[in-house]
Formats: C-alpha cells, structure tokens, sequence
C-alpha cells in the first residue's frame, strides 16, 4: 500500500482519464483568465492542482512549468511593445534568482507546504480585489528595498511553485514605482526567471519531471495565446479578477482547513 501511493505521488497519471480532462480544461481556462490580465497564473493553477487534490510534490514543479510557458509569452509581448525598464527590473532580479532556486531546492512538509500555500492563495485573491492607488508621482525604489523585495519574493516563488509576480506587481503600483503597464511587463521577466531557477532547483532536489505538465503545459500554451490576444478585449478586467478571487479563496481556506 506504501508503494503504491508514492506511485500516485510521483505520477499523477493514475488519476482517472476524466479527472485529467477537466484538469487540464481548469488549467486552460485560469492561463486564458490570468494571462488576459498581465499574470502567468501560477497562483491559480496551484489553486485547481490543490482542488483535484494533487500532491505537493506534484504540484510545485508543475505549477512552475506552466508559468514559464505562460510568462514567457507575456514577456516577449510586453518587451517588444517598449514598456520594459531594465533599470527598474534588475535589482529585484539580482537576488531574487538564487533565492529561487534555493526555494525549489527545499521541499517543506506537506503541512506546512498547505498552509503556506494556502496564505498566498488568499492574498493573491486580495490582490485581486483591491485597486491601486493613481499613478502619479513616480519615483525610483530605493535600492536596499528593491533588492530586499527581491529576495523576499524569490525564496516564496521557489518555496511555493508561483513565480512571486502576484505580489510584485502591487507593491510596484501601490508604491507608485512605475506605471501599470512597465510594472506588468517588469513583473513578467521576473516571473519568467524565477520559474525557471525555482524549477532547476527542485529538479536538482528531487530528479522528478510530473508527467501531468505535458498535458497541461499545452493547455497553457493555447490558453496563454488566447487571453493575451483576446481575454482583455472582450471581457471586464474587474469581473475576471472577482472569479479569480473567488477560485483563489475557496482554495486557500481548502488547503489552511483541511486535514
């Protein structure tokens, strides 16, 4: 009985066909949501991941995977429009790199992994219901903050599997350091980079690649491409940010509550 369930720990392809179905229909609709309002989703896939009840170990590479698909489109979008600032990006990178792959090296116990996951579930969802303040008055972050922020971020993304651009993208906003779009297209690289040395460091941990990214890596792609092109022209930015936020809460509570 041990065997088996490390087994469906490692390949959640032992889920019934029509559980993968609808998993990776959830996956494509939260890219084709989140992508069509500037973020790669990793919040929202470990939000559906929790709900169908995979393991942490299956869910943490998996939802890096899908966010460096989806925030590598967003960033190559943005780049090529002109609203990215290196001068702004680096010094949230410069530690935020190592710290993430230093975050995906480290596997913490399930308990602690849910409950952690759960309280970025929830802020992400308050994110989502809050506005930023006018974009007046820019001003350049101090660098010993950016840096610190950084860091900070980089550790949680790796830790957590998201790429820590949910949280970067209001403190920019709210802390007046850039305009929406530069904090969109800033966050987005980050995103992109901290997945991937998040994602290096949990292979180097664990050797294990779940096979359920494939199939839902796809999903992504195809959702990506769609919410970027069509998701902000044809639906209200705030009433996909309220369904986000309700997905996010619901399973949040879900992983903090449950044994």
């Amino acid at each position: 009985m041990i065997a088996v369930s490390k087994v469906k720990i490692l390949h959640p392809w032992y889920m019934m066909p029509d559980q993968i179905l609808w998993l990776t229909a959830a996956v494509l609709l939260i890219a084709f949501l989140y992508s069509s309002v500037g973020h790669a989703g990793a919040s929202g896939y470990i939000a559906v991941m929790s709900l169908f009840g995979l393991a942490p170990a299956t869910i943490k590479p998996t939802a890096l995977v899908l966010n460096i698909l989806v925030a590598s489109i967003g960033a190559w979008q943005f780049f090529r429009a002109g609203h990215f600032s290196w001068r702004l990006f680096w010094p949230f990178a410069v530690l935020a790199v190592p710290c993430a792959f230093l975050g995906g090296y480290l596997n913490l116990p399930t308990h602690i992994f849910k409950v952690l996951i759960g309280i970025v579930l929830l802020c992400s969802a308050a994110r989502f219901l809050l506005r930023p303040p006018a974009e007046e008055q820019l001003h350049e972050p101090h660098r010993a903050v950016a840096l610190s922020v950084g860091a900070g971020l980089g550790m949680l993304a790796g830790l957590t599997g998201t790429g820590g651009g949910i949280f970067l993208t209001p403190i920019i906003l709210f802390k007046r350091w850039a305009h929406t779009k530069t904090a969109a297209a800033v966050s987005a690289l980050f995103i992109l980079l901290n997945s991937v040395s998040g994602l290096l460091g949990n292979f180097s941990a664990t050797k294990n690649f779940p096979p359920v990214a494939l199939p839902l890596g796809v999903a992504v792609l195809i959702g990506g491409f769609m919410g970027s092109r069509l998701g902000s022209r044809q639906f209200s930015h705030m009433t996909i940010k309220r369904l986000l936020a309700l997905v996010l809460t619901i399973a949040g509570f879900k992983l903090i509550f449950t044994p």
